[in-house]
C-alpha cells in the first residue's frame, strides 16, 4: 500500500475505525507532528475532537533517526535497553539527549496549546494516531503516559507499521489498527509518495479547525 500524502492516509485509516464513529466519549488524539494531518481526517470521519499528545523521540547521538527511546507529556519514559547497550551509548549521553528533546516537548506544548490544559481522556476512547510505526518508541511512550490519565480504552492507530512494532504496541494498546503492515519494512517514509515534514503552522491550523 502506498499512501499519497498523510491525508490519503487519514482517510484509509478511517475506513478501519468506523465503529467509533458518532460516539461521545471518543477523543482522537495525534503525535506531533507528523501523525496531526492522519488524526485530523481520522477526526474528521469520526465526527470526534481533535488534540494532540506530546511525544519525542530519544535518537542516538550522531543518529538523530533511531529511536533509543521516547519522553511523553506526564513523565513517561521508554528506553531500548537493547539497542542502547549494543551501540555502547554512555548514560549521560542518553540523560543529554532526553533533557533536550524535553525542552522541545515544552515548547510545543506552550506552541500547540499557548494556556489551554490538555483535554480530559478519563473515561474515554482515545484514538491515539501516528503516520506510521518504526520502532514503535514513541506510540509506546505516548500509551504508558495515557494509562496513568484514566481513559477507559486507548485505541493506537497507524495507516503502517512494521509487524515487529505492531506486535509491540498490540501487547500494550486496547486495539491496534494498522492499515498496512508489509513483510518488508524499512521506514515509514517508503510507503508515502509525499512525505514533506509537518509545520508547526499546520499543525495549529488543524488543531483549531477541529476543536
Amino acid at each position: 500500500m502506498l499512501f499519497r500524502d498523510r491525508d490519503d492516509a487519514g482517510r484509509r485509516l478511517a475506513e478501519r475505525l468506523q465503529h467509533y464513529v458518532g460516539r461521545s466519549d471518543v477523543i482522537v488524539l495525534a503525535l506531533p507532528r507528523g501523525g496531526v494531518p492522519v488524526a485530523a481526517r481520522v477526526a474528521e470521519s469520526l465526527r470526534a475532537p481533535l488534540d494532540v499528545f506530546l511525544v519525542r523521540k530519544i535518537g542516538v547521538p550522531g543518529h538523530a533517526e533511531l529511536a533509543m527511546g521516547a519522553i511523553a507529556e506526564g513523565g513517561a519514559v521508554v528506553l531500548n535497553d537493547d539497542l542502547i547497550a549494543s551501540l555502547d551509548v554512555p548514560a549521560d549521553a542518553v540523560e543529554r539527549v532526553k533533557a533536550r528533546e524535553q525542552q522541545e516537548l515544552e515548547r510545543r506544548q506552550q506552541l500547540y496549546r499557548r494556556s489551554a490544559a490538555p483535554p480530559s481522556v478519563r473515561d474515554r476512547v482515545v484514538i491515539l494516531i501516528d503516520d506510521g510505526l518504526a520502532t514503535g518508541s514513541t506510540m509506546e511512550a505516548a500509551i504508558l503516559a495515557l494509562r496513568g490519565l484514566g481513559p477507559s480504552r486507548i485505541v493506537a492507530a497507524v495507516p503502517v507499521g512494521a509487524q515487529e512494532s505492531c506486535a509491540r504496541i498490540a501487547a500494550v494498546a486496547d486495539e491496534l489498527v494498522c492499515a498496512s503492515v508489509p513483510e518488508w519494512f524499512n521506514a515509514v517514509g517508503q510507503w508515502y509518495d509525499d512525505f514533506s515534514e509537518t509545520s508547526d503552522d499546520e499543525v495549529r491550523r488543524l488543531l483549531n479547525a477541529r476543536r
